[in-house]
């Protein structure tokens, strides 16, 4: 299938699980069509370009170890997308990333995720924390945020301080996720 064919075929998708979940299937039995997806993902203004990060998410959900190859592609466009119908689904990548990454359990994606990837997605994150997004995104940010914290000793006083200052303006849902990342961060300072 080629790029031109793989972008007609997202055409056909839209918000269903159904949908997303067939053309992941295609992906998930294509990983050569991986590439070319991420290159639909980050064309920002084609209205194409969020359901190739719907796609893109739910193929990586069950094969995760498919980015591994496109790392570099990834991480050093995603701080550029602006749709929040992209967001959300490449805030959720970053989790997958992130907690494969600081599972005890060893996986491939610790040896994958270099400092570099790790720092564009911490970046990403903050972005989308400080941005204008819906909840969902800065949730899944939230979470990404506070595992690289055990990395990068600066992220957890950032990530902090981003929380305690948006809190008064946030929404429930931003407030409840919110308050459990801070906890998390006082424990692990506590425990240190």
């Amino acid at each position: 299938m080629t790029k031109t064919e793989l972008y007609q075929s997202l055409n056909y998708v839209d918000a269903t699980r159904e949908k997303r979940t067939q053309m992941a299937s295609l992906i998930l039995d294509n990983p050569d069509l991986i590439h070319p997806l991420l290159e639909i993902v980050f064309e920002e203004k084609d209205p194409i370009s969020n359901r190739a990060s719907w796609v893109l998410e739910y193929t990586l959900k069950k094969k995760l170890h498919y980015i591994y190859p496109h790392l570099d592609f990834l991480t050093s466009n995603m701080s550029d997308v602006r749709l929040d119908s992209s967001v959300r689904p490449l805030a959720k990548i970053c989790e997958f990333l992130a907690k494969a990454y600081f599972s005890k359990t060893k996986n491939e994606a610790q040896k994958a995720l270099q400092e570099k990837h790790l720092e564009a997605i911490a970046a990403a994150c903050f972005d989308w924390l400080i941005g204008d997004y819906k909840v969902a995104a800065k949730a899944y940010s939230m979470t990404s945020l506070f595992l690289l914290g055990r990395k990068f000793d600066w992220v957890h006083p950032e990530l902090k301080m981003v929380l305690e200052q948006n809190y008064g303006e946030g929404s429930p849902a931003y407030k409840a996720r919110a308050r459990m990342t801070l906890t998390k961060i006082d424990q692990e300072t506590t425990e240190r």
